[in-house]
Order: C-alpha cells, then sequence, then structure tokens
C-alpha cells in the first residue's frame, strides 16, 4: 500500500506522469552517441586494425626506410649476380665468341664495371637566401634556388649526346630504363631518394663532353640562373675513373587494371 508522498496525485486524485529529468535525458543521449560511434567504427575497420605503426610515422620518415631498403636489395642482387658471372666463367660450355658477345651486351646494358678518362659534374642548390647578383634580374622565387628534374635530366642529356660510355649519378649507375625523377628538391633515382649536391658522372672522352654540355640549349638556361642567383654548378675532369655496374633489377614493371 502506497502512501501520498511515494504516488502524487493532482486534484482530480488521478496520479501525476513522472517525466524524465533532463540529467537522464543526457545521460542516454551520450550513450546512444558512443555506441553509433563504436558501430561505425567496427564496420570501417572490418576486423582490422585501424591504427598501425606505420600510419604515425612522417611520410619522409617512409621514404627513408624504402630508400634504404632498396639499396639493401641492391647490393643483395648485385652479390648475386657476381656469383652467376663467376659460376658462368667455370662453365666449359661456351665458346671464346660467345664469351667475347656476351660481355660487350654487358658493358652496353651497363651491367659491368667501366673505367675510363671521366667528367663529373655537380649541381646544387642557391644559397636560401640568395638575392639577384646584378640589375635587371628579378627578385628569386623558390623554384629559382633549386635543382630540377629538367636540371640533372639535361645534363644527362648532354653527356650522352658527347659520347659517354656510361653515366651515375649519385652513387647508381644509368641503364636504358634509369628514369631521372625530381619530387620537390630530392632525386628519386630506381627507388632511392638523394638530395643535393647532385653528382653526375660520365666515362668517356672529357672533350668531347665538355663540348656537348656547352652546346645545350636547356644547359645555357641553367647557367643564366648561374649567374644571377648562384646555382651550383660545377665540372671536374679525372684521368680515371670506375663507375660501378648497375646491380637494380632489370625486369620491365607496367601498370596493371584492377580486377
Amino acid at each position: 500500500m502506497s502512501n501520498s508522498a511515494d504516488s502524487p496525485r493532482d486534484a482530480s486524485g488521478q496520479g501525476r506522469r513522472r517525466w524524465p529529468r533532463p540529467v537522464r535525458l543526457l545521460t542516454a543521449a551520450v550513450f546512444a552517441l558512443a555506441g553509433l560511434i563504436f558501430f561505425t567504427s567496427f564496420n570501417t575497420a572490418k576486423g582490422t586494425n585501424i591504427r598501425t605503426d606505420a600510419s604515425m610515422l612522417k611520410l619522409s620518415d617512409l621514404i627513408e626506410q624504402r630508400s634504404h631498403a632498396n639499396k639493401a636489395l641492391e647490393e643483395s642482387n648485385g652479390s648475386l649476380r657476381s656469383d652467376v658471372d663467376a659460376l658462368a666463367e667455370h662453365d666449359g660450355g661456351t665458346s671464346k665468341a660467345d664469351e667475347a658477345e656476351l660481355r660487350a651486351l654487358q658493358k652496353a646494358a651497363g651491367t659491368r664495371k667501366l673505367k675510363g678518362r671521366a667528367l663529373t659534374v655537380t649541381l646544387d642548390d642557391a644559397p636560401p637566401n640568395a638575392t639577384a647578383s646584378a640589375p635587371g634580374y628579378p627578385e628569386p622565387q623558390p623554384d629559382d634556388l633549386v635543382i630540377h628534374q629538367q636540371d640533372l635530366q639535361a645534363v644527362v642529356n648532354a653527356l650522352w649526346q658527347g659520347g659517354a660510355e656510361g653515366i651515375r649519378v649519385m652513387d647508381q649507375r644509368l641503364i636504358s630504363t634509369s628514369a631521372v625523377r625530381c619530387v620537390g628538391n630530392t632525386l628519386i633515382l630506381q627507388g632511392r631518394v638523394y638530395s643535393p649536391p647532385y653528382k653526375v658522372t660520365a666515362v668517356g672522352d672529357p672533350e668531347k663532353l665538355r663540348k656537348a654540355i656547352g652546346a645545350s640549349p636547356a644547359i645555357q638556361n641553367y647557367m643564366a640562373y648561374v649567374e644571377a642567383y648562384g646555382l651550383g654548378w660545377k665540372v671536374d675532369e679525372h684521368e680515371t675513373m670506375t663507375l660501378p655496374g648497375y646491380s637494380g633489377t632489370v625486369d620491365l614493371h607496367h601498370a596493371k587494371p584492377v580486377e
């Protein structure tokens, strides 16, 4: 039996309806929202961990890690290739003519070491606080003070035009499928990342190489920026230089449609 305190009644003798308090409504709404968030997270993850260690790393760190990994793979591949070559030399099933043809093909492909007279071109960014060096030049924009892909490609193309027998960019030998690509002010070459200064070394006749460099319109344009804003430019000759053989993969890769 309840008393009047437990069951308040109005003047008509009917019990008054107990409305939910605002605090209880707010609490129920918070729990409902939390449940919705948990459900959405679960549905998005589909049972996977959406917070991985890689997501905590900066993109530059990931690129650096991949660059080191590619370098290690190239060294391993080069070592295995040397083992295969050593085994092939002990194989008596080939003639001297076949061996000579194989060596010629390896030289043309860039997989063999190359030694001879050489020329090295070094390109570098201008100082960050560089200004116009003479009247008549506009004040430089940020893009005017850094090395671009077209600058490196111009040097490589000119050296090939000058009869280079082989070319090395930084510490890597170029082959027919090599692509010199720049992202921002960094060079990406065959899966590895480099920062300026950039060194391009070519084995060949230094006089012919110098002449080809001087005749390149793209390099002449670059030299105008060297004079105006202080971009780095240096050419050195070497009486003898040994370029390493290319040690990366020679397989061609191409994009495939998603099935």
